[in-house]
């Protein structure tokens, strides 16, 4: 299945990010089977800077991670998330991505790095958008 994913924009008020997220039971590598012990629907939620307001922008850095983030064989404990943490430059170019927050799954940590890592370069940042960057996290959780 390789359908387009429908996003979702939320302001968190608060939190001062916003959020992209896919529907209820599509999640980044929702397009391969569900291996492993398959006890949880994985999803990933990538929250962006309040000031950086080009959803466009943020839709193709969504998919670009969700595209490339490979499901590993066995799911870590329902309710836990992986966090990670990149800044994404003018150019495109993202720092080296920083593990957050872990899942309690080696496997299923090291996949959401490899994605992150694996898509940068992003698309250059919008010339309207004045900071030098804008910091992301892209959170993987193994939902129920």
């Amino acid at each position: 299945m390789n359908a387009k994913r429908i996003v979702t924009a939320l302001l968190l008020t608060g939190l001062g990010f916003l959020v992209f997220a896919g529907p209820s039971g599509q999640a980044a590598g929702g397009d391969q089977a569900s291996g492993g012990a398959g006890h949880c629907t994985p999803s990933l939620q990538v929250f962006f800077a309040s000031d950086f307001t080009d959803q466009a922008y943020q839709k193709k850095a969504y998919d670009k991670v969700a595209s490339l983030w490979k499901r590993p064989p066995a799911d870590p404990k329902r309710g836990s998330k992986t966090v990670v943490i990149t800044t994404i430059a003018k150019d495109g170019k993202g720092t080296p991505p920083m593990l957050h927050m872990k899942s309690g799954s080696d496997a299923w940590d090291a996949a959401a790095m490899l994605a992150v890592k694996t898509a940068s370069p992003f698309p250059p940042l919008p010339p309207a958008y004045s900071q030098p960057g804008v910091e992301v996290h892209f959170h993987f959780a193994c939902g129920g």
